[in-house]
Formats: structure tokens, sequence, C-alpha cells
């Protein structure tokens, strides 16, 4: 099913989610993590995705970011993140995982397994009250999680980054 989101202002900040199929939970090992970020700091680096926040969750992920092409490097994105997830449960031996992700598979796929849902629910940033509720939402999601008490104690988030001295392990770009 195609996402009813869609990017009507591609100048703006878009908070996005993207969600593993069936919420399951491949982002609980730091490698997964990383794969992700890697990804994320990639798209900075050559695709021109500005990433203002960002929180990744055993599930999905939320950032707050802007492209030029933001629907293609999101995409982009998810493809590669997914393949190298892949390789990585199969490294792993993850194969309770690997059989459900080919199980919840969308019958139109073309591959074997589906790591992500489809779409990433772009809404679109247009004030800033709207953007300080979207970083609050974000940072605090692993605190209403009760992950964590603080958002800066969750490793893979920029709310730690916010904090002087910090150093981030993916690097944001300044959204004023």
């Amino acid at each position: 099913m195609r996402s009813r989101y869609r990017i009507n202002a591609p100048e703006a900040a878009h908070f996005i989610t993207s969600t593993i199929v069936e919420w399951l939970p491949i982002f609980s090992s730091s490698g997964c993590c990383d794969i992700l970020v890697d990804s994320l700091c990639f798209c900075r680096e050559h695709k021109g995705l500005k990433l203002h926040a960002w929180v990744i969750l055993p599930t999905h992920f939320h950032a707050i970011v802007a492209a030029p092409d933001l629907s293609g490097t999101i995409a982009d994105l998810k493809k590669y993140t997914a393949r190298h997830l892949l390789e990585r449960l199969e490294e792993k031996q993850c194969d309770w995982l690997l059989n459900q992700l080919r199980y919840y598979r969308a019958a139109h796929k073309q591959t074997t397994h589906q790591v992500w849902q489809e779409g990433f629910h772009p809404e679109a940033i247009v004030t800033d009250e709207m953007m300080l509720q979207k970083l609050d939402y974000l940072h605090t999601n692993p605190v209403r999680a009760g992950f964590v008490a603080s958002p800066e104690h969750w490793r893979y988030s920029s709310a730690h980054s916010w904090l002087p001295g910090a150093t981030p392990i993916l690097e944001c770009d300044d959204w004023r």
C-alpha cells in the first residue's frame, strides 16, 4: 500500500518515520544501528541530505531531514540498509528474524525478504513551534519507551550531541 503522505514543500525540513515490517526489532544491536548511521552519514556527504535530528529505536527510526530529492534519497537509504541488514542478520545467524522478514514480505516485492514498511510518512515542518515539537517528540521517544531516563542517555540519537562538549556519532545540520 502506498503512503498517503506527500512531499508538497520540497524546500522544507520534514519529520520522517521509517518502520521495520511488522515492527520487528532489527535495531536491537549496535551492528545493525551502525548500518543505518553509516547510511545517513553517506547521504549527508554525497546526496545533499540535511540531517537536523534523528533517533533509532529497535523497530523504527525518526529523523528531521531535508534534501533536494528527499523521496529518492530515503528510498536509496532504505534499499542500501535493507541489503546490509540482511547480510548482517545472515552473518549473525538470526534465522528467526530472517524467517519473519521472509514471511512478511509483500506479495508484489521482487526480493525474498522485506525489511522496511513502504513509505516514510514525511511531514513538512513549517514553523519553529512545529520544529521544537518534533524535536521533543523524537528525542524523548526512548524515554517514553522506558529505555532510558533522559534523552541524552540514548546512544543512537542526536539528543546527546546537543550537550556541551559532546562528541556525536553522527553530525547534524543546523535547522535555523
